[in-house]
């Protein structure tokens, strides 16, 4: 049964969550766990000017994603920051290249879920999450979320992400603040879930 996690970090937040997805997915016996990263789409002088390239260097032996890998995975777990509350250009940018899979239903019954990151704590993660959501729904995938089973995402006494349709993180204006620990719970939570599901599927 395998697990593909799928993200674009820009500063290592969405990274940080993603290898929490992933190692939560791990936990589930049988599962084949890997982690993608979509094509950056800012040429390098941008992301100089936007002090990205330290940053990426973290993540970047993470390989690229080809559209095979999407269509050999049994669950799919989409992370992405948010911009002006919705996912970012360059992952909008790769799942518009799956419309050949699309076509021929490759993803129809494949297990679906989005996590996501945004500057602020009211700054568009719920609405990042649900309209990924919708991408998915085309392809016929079956979407899972958090469940309130993660009772860390009723906590009042912090600050935090995560909510019934995803894991989140807050960023800060600077992306001076990386993923709490209850917000990295709420992600590996998520990625165990997405991959007990998808076993049971298979």
């Amino acid at each position: 049964m395998k697990v593909l996690v799928l993200f674009y970090s820009m500063y290592g937040h969405v990274y940080r969550m993603a290898e929490a997805v992933a190692a939560g997915a791990s936990e589930i016996e049988g599962a084949e766990v890997s982690l993608r990263r979509v094509p950056e789409t800012l040429p390098d002088k941008v992301l100089q000017a936007m002090g990205a390239v330290e940053a990426q260097k973290a993540f970047e032996h993470v390989p690229v994603i080809s559209l095979a890998e999407l269509e050999g995975a049994d669950a799919i777990v989409v992370g992405t920051p948010t911009r002006f509350g919705n996912m970012c250009g360059q992952m909008r940018q790769f799942l518009d290249s799956t419309g050949q899979l699309w076509a021929k239903g490759a993803l129809v019954g494949k297990v679906g879920s989005v996590f996501a990151s945004s500057a602020t704590q009211h700054g568009g993660q719920e609405s990042t999450i649900l309209s990924t959501h919708i991408t998915l729904l085309h392809h016929g995938m079956i979407i899972v979320g958090l469940p309130y089973s993660f009772q860390g995402q009723t906590r009042i006494d912090e600050v935090t992400g995560g909510s019934p349709y995803g894991a989140s993180t807050i960023a800060g204006g600077r992306g001076e603040r990386m993923p709490s620990e209850n917000e990295l719970d709420a992600a590996r939570y998520q990625g165990r879930h997405v991959a007990a599901i998808a076993a049971r599927l298979a």
